[in-house]
């Protein structure tokens, strides 16, 4: 999330002693803000109404919802400094670097979660059992903190006389390829496993639940896979010091991020609210497919 402001840095420093605001990026993610936030403490609030869902789709949706909030909830403050200038300190400037990523990676992690369980449910329902919810969160949220942890450690305040700005920093080049590639390596290894598990659910039920998972797939894949691309193309241009591909690189990397937080909106919409007529549709395809909510509860 940080890039967001590192593109206003690098590319406004050799321009202007203030750097104007990024009014793009933050039009936007005000936008995500408004329409995120509601839909997902509706997710929360209106829990009992999953009440249908197995033990473990419960616990899922809970928590996709949670991560979802807390990330839309630490926009904010990312707003507000594309806007004006981070006023907030380091130590702020870390923690809510820390939790942005930190609540990414739980999404998008318990989003792939939600994929690898619905295709036990249809290939191998009984295996259902023995997957705990509980331990499942666990398990995802340590990868998480994990992951983010280096948004804490290298996160610092770059200032100048008229503006200043919460960025990663760091002193050799391979620092920023290892970080950029592993964001990406991360979140395509994500899409491939969500990509395995959607196309063997597909071929296991009919034409209308279908279209819900491909709508879901693609949905992840339009927003994502820019982002990891840029990434991609942020690795290449440091490694061969391609500093046109750099610069292309942080003229783009802002609105492409703030792309990303459309998945935060979207997800009460792909998850909670349309979990109970894909478990009904392929119960209907195939009934051996969907235990007993009894069977499945924890």
């Amino acid at each position: 999330m940080e890039q967001l402001n590192s593109t206003v840095v690098e590319s406004a420093a050799s321009s202007s002693p203030a750097f104007p605001p990024d009014v793009v990026p933050a039009v936007l993610l005000s936008i995500f803000f408004v329409l995120g936030v509601p839909g997902n403490i509706a997710v929360v609030l209106l829990r009992h109404k999953w009440q249908h869902l197995s033990g473990m789709s419960h616990t899922l949706m809970l928590n996709l919802a949670f991560s979802d909030l807390l990330c839309l909830l630490t926009l904010p403050p990312w707003i507000y400094s594309l806007l004006n200038s981070w006023t907030f300190g380091l130590e702020a400037c870390k923690t809510v670097s820390f939790l942005s990523y930190c609540s990414v990676y739980g999404s998008q992690l318990t989003v792939t979660t939600v994929s690898v369980q619905r295709l036990l449910m249809v290939v191998s329902p009984t295996r259902c059992r023995y997957l705990g919810g509980k331990r499942v969160l666990v398990v995802v949220w340590v990868v998480a903190v994990v992951l983010s942890i280096p948004s804490y450690v290298f996160q610092q305040l770059y200032k100048n006389e008229n503006w200043s700005d919460c960025t990663r920093l760091y002193s050799p080049d391979a620092h920023t390829m290892a970080a950029l590639l592993t964001e990406s390596v991360v979140g395509f290894i994500l899409l491939f496993v969500m990509a395995f598990a959607y196309i063997h659910i597909c071929r296991k039920v009919k034409r209308q639940t279908n279209r819900l998972l491909t709508s879901i797939f693609v949905t992840s894949f339009v927003l994502w896979v820019p982002y990891h691309t840029l990434n991609v193309l942020g690795v290449a241009a440091v490694s061969l010091g391609r500093w046109g591909l750099w610069n292309f690189f942080h003229k783009t990397y802002g609105i492409t991020v703030a792309v990303t937080f459309v998945n935060s909106c979207l997800n009460p919409l792909l998850y909670a609210f349309a979990s109970y007529n894909m478990r009904q549709r392929t119960a209907a395809d195939n009934p051996a497919a969907v235990t007993t909510v009894e069977e499945l509860k924890e």
